[in-house]
């Protein structure tokens, strides 16, 4: 089982500028109360405020499954419910600064980061004929390899990245992270996709892709349609 000790960058700055100081990002910088001093241009500082944004390719949004939800619903996915959608870097960074890092999740919960519009259940048509990679990892030791998988797939970081629908981490004895596709029979885009993660992870453990279509049977002896 792969250790992230220290996997490797794969952002620059030019798409993910970093956030240092670990703090949210706000654009707004008049404590609350404040009144503009006379003189002052609102329209002018909200065009300024607006350049200072950097836009994402697309907007995405966090799902959350809360664990204890999950076990007083008949329907699998009726506890899911979409928690933010962002479309700028800014709007992550704050996002993410403010909620809990897969390590501090309760025992049987999962989170999602889809594109928005295309919810994490095999139901959603963009989602049916897909499939998805996953990574394992020892309990609590998939926080950074978790913001690697989201920032690779926010910053358009992978070749084939409109085939990914999105990414979900479930926390259970052992943590997995899993990168959802769209059409699971392009084997080449589907090979290049798991190849490129790996890279950006610096995970070197063999990694399985599985239908969709097999998954819904449950069945633990399913077979990876491929493997990197």
């Amino acid at each position: 089982m792969a250790v992230e000790d220290t996997p490797k960058s794969i952002i620059t700055d030019d798409q993910i500028p970093p956030n240092p100081n670990n703090e949210e990002i706000n654009n707004n910088d008049l404590e609350d109360g404040e009144i503009l001093e006379e003189g002052d241009d609102s329209s002018a500082t909200s065009k300024a405020n607006s350049a200072a944004l950097h836009p994402l390719e697309n907007s995405w949004t966090f799902w959350f499954d809360n664990p204890q939800a999950k076990s007083k619903q008949a329907a699998w996915g009726s506890s899911i419910r979409p928690v933010y959608t962002f479309s700028t870097v800014e709007e992550f960074w704050s996002i993410y600064n403010n909620i809990h890092h897969p390590s501090k999740l309760a025992f049987g919960a999962d989170f999602h980061c889809f594109k928005h519009k295309i919810e994490p259940k095999w139901e959603d048509p963009i989602c049916a004929n897909g499939g998805k990679w996953t990574v394992q990892f020892s309990r609590g030791k998939s926080d950074t390899s978790w913001l690697y998988t989201l920032l690779a797939m926010i910053g358009e970081q992978f070749d084939h990245g409109d085939e990914i629908c999105g990414a979900v981490v479930n926390v259970r004895r052992v943590d997995k992270i899993s990168i959802w596709t769209k059409n699971a029979t392009n084997e080449a885009a589907q090979v290049s996709i798991g190849k490129q993660w790996k890279e950006f992870l610096d995970y070197n453990e063999t990694i399985g892709f599985i239908f969709h279509d097999d998954a819904k049977k449950h069945d633990r002896n399913a077979k990876n349609k491929y493997v990197v």
